[in-house]
């Protein structure tokens, strides 16, 4: 059998995958292609790919500037230089339009889990705070303290907002959500929302603390290039 691209390499103990390799599999999991179609758009063999992809690597620029280039992003964003930039610093595209999205779109962009927005007014007045959430049937849920500003909701109509920007592109979409906000207390449903909850919140800490919220009115937004 012949060697491969990855055999190529001196460290034939697998090393720590790294931050670029995550980075790579997201974006390109985010695109809906395969490795063998993210070599073939950047020049490279598939099992570099799974290299870059599984290893801890340190690819030249050059591979990098056609890895962004096959992955419709930026140097920038694969290495995390952006990470502490806020979303946006591109100029927009000159054929840019802003369109409204259907309710069956907005759903379908919510998707089942991520992170998104829950904003209200209380006693210290207004608030935005992001959250980890999932998608249960028509109800949105997410975990947070139990004694939280976001408990203290409970009973109030919120506004859930989530979004996703493509600075390469400068295209992204938003969807607002708007409910009552309740706090879960019955053991089924707790014990089923903790078996669908793909992450535990990022924000880590005592956050068992498990709300929803089903949406009276959902709209959305998308700006793309004409």
């Amino acid at each position: 059998m012949g060697k491969t691209a990855a055999d190529s390499y001196p460290n034939k103990v697998p090393a720590a995958r790294g931050d670029l390799g995550r980075r790579v599999t997201a974006r390109r999991e985010e695109l809906g292609i395969t490795r063998e179609e993210l070599a073939e758009r950047c020049g490279a063999a598939a099992p570099y790919i799974a290299y870059l992809e599984e290893r801890a690597s340190a690819p030249s620029m050059g591979m990098l500037v056609a890895l962004a280039d096959g992955l419709s992003t930026t140097v920038a964003e694969l290495t995390g230089r952006t990470i502490d930039s806020p979303p946006g610093e591109g100029t927009a595209m000159r054929d840019a339009e802003l369109t409204g999205l259907s309710e069956a779109e907005c759903r379908r962009l919510l998707s089942t889990h991520g992170i998104g927005r829950v904003g209200f007014s209380g006693p210290e007045g207004p608030a935005v705070f992001p959250v980890n959430y999932v998608i249960v049937g028509s109800e949105i849920a997410f975990r947070t303290a139990a004694y939280s500003r976001l408990a203290e909701a409970s009973g109030t109509e919120v506004a859930f907002e989530v979004d996703h920007i493509d600075d390469a592109m400068r295209e992204g979409w938003s969807v607002l959500a708007v409910g009552e906000l309740s706090e879960v207390t019955d053991e089924a449903r707790i014990s089923h929302l903790h078996a669908v909850a793909r992450s535990l919140p990022w924000a880590g800490g005592p956050r068992t603390h498990w709300m929803s919220m089903t949406p009276t009115r959902i709209t959305g937004r998308r700006v793309q290039s004409g």
